[in-house]
């Protein structure tokens, strides 16, 4: 009898760690698929950045050539986008001239506040946000309350009362906060549509290297466009123009006439661009993956025959595209 409850519970204990073996070696083989499947993703993710990138060094190698060639294109004049297909994957490249945002250390206030009125910000709000901007970007008079602001916060730190060198500088000046310096999500109008619309914001409107003059009709969001003074009807029926394709100078000019529009416009681009690449690897089904991965540059064009014809200002490792 006792030799029979000894074996019972040797074989209890078996089973006991049989059970606990089976344990261990079901959670250690979830480990090694998920970091198998991290590592998989982490290296497709490193694919699509240089795929990415490519994209970029081509895209801004064409404007070039474009630019020395203008009778053999490779890119569309005046082109807003263009997709490039590889046999690793596809790339779509947003060509955005910076002249398509305004110059925030040249803008009027009343432009600036008119930009944040189309932006979604209150008329008060926007009216205070304009003069902090102005205030943060000219020499000092005399002591503001925009400067006791600053320097009651923690830590603080004094206006800079001078020219903005990065766009990024913004994100100090009060009352902009990072949804409105990046942008964010807003309920959609539309009632059989997504839920979520997304809304633009200053870093897409505004640049240290943004248009003076004129902003290019091509490429400004409608917040800069209802910033210089294009009117609501203008401008809707500009964006639709231009779905059909680029616009010329001469057709600008028919186009504002007809549209009653009126504003600081221009068809044309200047020498510097955003170059903005969003890339999709080819599985091996043909398929594109569902991982994205966008990169883009700043790109400043010299003249023709300068040692660096071609100047990559900022790179973004990171950046959001549509």
């Amino acid at each position: 009898m006792r030799d029979s409850s000894r074996r019972g519970s040797a074989l209890l204990s078996v089973l006991w760690l049989s059970a606990a073996l089976a344990a261990i070696a079901f959670s250690l083989a979830n480990t090694v698929r998920g970091e198998t499947d991290r590592a998989s993703t982490a290296l497709d993710g490193l694919r699509c950045y240089y795929l990415a990138s490519g994209a970029v060094q081509r895209c801004a190698l064409e404007l070039y050539w474009d630019a020395a060639n203008p009778t053999i294109r490779h890119i569309p004049l005046g082109a807003p986008a263009i997709d490039y297909i590889f046999p690793s994957g596809n790339v779509h490249v947003e060509i955005v001239p910076e002249n398509s945002k305004l110059d925030v250390n040249f803008a009027p206030v009343p432009e600036i506040a008119r930009l944040a009125l189309a932006l979604g910000v209150e008329p008060g709000r926007a009216e205070e946000l304009a003069v902090a901007i102005d205030d943060w970007r000219r020499p000092p008079s005399q002591v503001s309350l925009f400067d006791e602001y600053y320097l009651s916060l923690t830590p603080s730190f004094r206006a800079r009362h001078a020219s903005l060198q990065e766009i990024e500088e913004l994100l100090l000046v009060k009352g902009v906060t990072r949804d409105l310096y990046y942008g964010t999500y807003v309920p959609s109008a539309a009632g059989d549509g997504p839920r979520l619309t997304a809304q633009g914001g200053l870093a897409d409107c505004l640049s240290v290297y943004g248009g003076k003059d004129a902003v290019n009709a091509n490429t400004a969001p409608p917040a800069v466009l209802a910033a210089v003074g294009v009117n609501p009807y203008a401008i809707n029926a500009l964006v639709e123009r231009r779905r059909l394709g680029p616009i010329t100078d001469r057709q600008l000019f028919a186009f504002m006439q007809e549209n009653g529009a009126s504003g600081r416009l221009t068809a044309s681009g200047g020498s510097m661009v955003t170059i903005r690449a969003a890339a999709r690897l080819r599985l091996e089904n043909g398929q594109l993956s569902d991982l994205t991965r966008s990169v883009a540059a700043l790109v400043k064009y010299n003249q023709p025959g300068s040692q660096t014809p071609i100047h990559f200002l900022r790179w973004y490792d990171t950046a959001w595209t549509n």
